[in-house]
């Protein structure tokens, strides 16, 4: 039997019509941009496999961190115990993260390390003396993960539609999106700030935190917003006592040309999530960060007044030892530049584009680059599933959010290889749409 025919006997995919997709792809090694199939042919790695990978497949010094650090301590548990990896990885990440956030609160992956900031935010004012404050904002669009609280500060149209009655109430902001560089587009707020400063007065006193990802909105369509957007909702919801906690699950480490993407409007979160390219795309790890208000509200004599959450494989030592050596590959090859060169191919190459009779809107920031599609919802986006196996064929990897095609690469990859994706894109857009 081959690998294919294996895999259908017993495998549930993830985000996957098994009665309707393509086979998956049979793939046995990785390397750099690279995947490596089982008849030997090389595909492009147009999207990080999953936005995970951030410098570049089996990296060897990330390679090597995993072998060093399983061979002295492989895993431990993290209540009651500590370890060198997890105390240094902390202080790196709080060295490097927006001002003010000062401890480190680990668990697996994005979706848990948004639970963990929800609880925490929701704990943290019960425990200030306002237990009312249980109201979370979300921009409309949103994606924020799979599990329960995740879904629910999510927009639940396409991701959580069966599980609807079993969501809390979430009030959402509409957003002015941005097409072209976010970083330099104009646009007119008017409308959503209205619709945010109604809300809050009518609603102010009941918002726990406003739960935001910075300037590109991933899985609800690669949707940016600008700087000074981020700004104005941030600073109104603290204006009503509200937290605000960065979701940059995505965003975070480089994607948006920035260490992270809140940097480039100046905004300073109560709470900061991060995960996928922590671990530099190698193992489950994530992290919440806090500041130290929040922390000292969980302080006092009565256990019950902890943080009562965890995972068991909290601060695993190998993940922890490979996301330092992840931090550190990213600042000796300089990834937050090479994230400069993809944003200035983008904004020279995108543009073009645009001309194409099918394409509606392309837009771009640091390592992401995007088209979108005139027509068809998340589910039934006929045209770019034709465009994805076009690329398909000529060893091109991507992944369409509906009509919205776009490329994350490793920030690792050759800007050449990268130019090669997107003239193959290119072509794909001019045959099927």
């Amino acid at each position: 039997m081959t690998l294919i025919d294996r895999d259908r006997a017993v495998v549930w995919h993830p985000f996957t019509q098994a009665a309707t997709a393509l086979p998956p792809l049979p793939v046995v090694s990785a390397s750099g941009s690279w995947l490596h199939l089982a008849d030997g042919t090389r595909v492009f790695d147009a999207i990080s496999s999953w936005w995970t990978c951030l410098i570049g497949h089996s990296h060897p010094q990330l390679v090597a961190a995993i072998a060093s650090q399983a061979a002295r301590l492989d895993h431990v548990i993290f209540a009651g115990c500590t370890h060198p990896s997890a105390v240094e990885l902390a202080e790196q990440l709080v060295a490097r993260a927006p001002a003010g956030l000062t401890r480190v609160f680990y668990s697996d992956d994005g979706s848990t390390a948004v639970e963990v900031a929800l609880k925490m935010a929701v704990q943290f004012h019960a425990q200030s003396g306002q237990p009312q404050r249980t109201r979370f904002l979300a921009l409309e669009a949103g994606y924020h993960g799979d599990t329960f609280g995740a879904m629910s500060v999510g927009d639940p149209a396409d991701f959580a539609g069966p599980f609807a009655p079993l969501l809390w109430p979430v009030s959402r902001i509409p957003v002015p999106v941005v097409n072209g560089d976010p970083l330099r587009a104009d646009v007119d707020m008017t409308a959503a700030l209205a619709a945010l400063d109604l809300l809050l007065a009518k609603k102010g006193d009941s918002i726990a935190a406003l739960i935001v990802e910075p300037l590109v909105q991933g899985a609800g369509g690669m949707r940016m917003h600008t700087p000074a957007f981020l700004q104005a909702v941030s600073a109104r919801v603290r204006a009503h006592g509200g937290l605000v906690i960065a979701d940059e699950v995505m965003t975070g480490f480089g994607r948006t040309g920035a260490l992270f993407a809140s940097t480039h409007g100046g905004l300073q979160p109560d709470l900061l999530c991060l995960a996928k390219g922590l671990t530099g795309g190698t193992l489950p790890l994530s992290a919440t960060l806090a500041t130290d208000a929040i922390f000292a509200a969980f302080l006092g004599p009565d256990a019950r007044r902890a943080l009562l959450h965890g995972h068991s494989f909290t601060a695993n030592p190998i993940a922890c030892a490979v996301a330092l050596a992840s931090l550190r590959v990213g600042e000796d090859e300089s990834l937050l530049e090479r994230a400069a060169a993809l944003h200035a191919f983008y904004a020279s190459f995108l543009p073009q584009l645009q001309a194409l009779d099918g394409v509606r809107a392309v837009r771009w920031l640091g390592g992401i680059g995007v088209v979108e599609l005139h027509g068809g919802g998340y589910h039934d986006a006929q045209k770019s599933q034709q465009v994805r196996d076009a690329c398909l064929r000529d060893g091109v990897l991507i992944r369409p959010l509906g009509p919205v095609i776009y490329t994350m690469p490793p920030l690792g990859s050759r800007l050449a290889d990268v130019e090669r994706a997107w003239q193959v894109i290119a072509t794909a857009l001019e045959c099927h749409t």
